[in-house]
């Protein structure tokens, strides 16, 4: 009888399909642990699945199972909108077993957590929002922070709601250079509306 590397994986044996440095499972739930030990926040199952996928051998029903074990051996919390987090007790153990997981595979995650968190952090820093009026227009809010904290606050009435969903998004794509404008235009003395007379 043949077995595959994934049955044989399945039932907790060693190696796994793919040509990639993790060969079980256990593996598997130290390289989770790495990542939930290193992200900024909760994240869900589709961000935890991409971060783990960063080793080849590592194919998504084996991913799954480790992650169901390790929220059933409480090292992950899973919250009630689909968030895992690492617990004190999986940090513990991530920290214990860190080692053991291949350094290129490490150096791999390390940056796609890098540019994970800078993700996280810009979402955190510019947000925007639009709501309905009782009168029909369309209140769009914008809001930008930094470390420090609110750096820009504003809200908008538009009076179509794609109006307000344009400026949602461009406001996304480049809240520092509208903040600067926005300045500018204040600081500015009036000599263009001086010289327009």
């Amino acid at each position: 009888m043949v077995v595959t590397n994934n049955a044989y994986a399945a039932q907790g044996g060693g190696p796994m399909a793919g040509h990639g440095f993790i060969h079980d499972h256990l593996e598997i739930k130290f390289l989770i642990l790495y990542i939930a030990a290193r992200v900024i926040e909760s994240v869900p199952f589709d961000a935890m699945l991409e971060l783990t996928l960063c080793d080849d051998a590592i194919d998504y029903f084996d991913f799954s199972d480790c992650l169901a074990d390790l929220v059933k051996t409480d090292h992950l919390t899973l919250s009630d909108d689909g968030l895992y987090a690492i617990t004190d007790k999986g940090r513990r153990n991530s920290e214990i077993c860190e080692s053991n997981l291949p350094y290129s595979v490490r150096l791999r995650c390390d940056r796609n957590l890098s540019d994970y968190n800078r993700r996280l952090r810009r979402k955190s820093q510019v947000q925007a929002s639009s709501i309905q009026r009782p009168n029909g227009t369309w209140t769009v809010a914008l809001c930008l922070s930094d470390d420090m904290g609110s750096v820009m606050d504003m809200e908008l009435m538009m009076v179509r709601e794609d109006m307000a969903k344009a400026v949602e998004k461009r406001f996304r794509q480049s809240p520092e250079r509208l903040y600067g404008q926005i300045v500018d235009l204040l600081l500015s003395d009036g000599q263009d509306e001086e010289s327009e007379k």
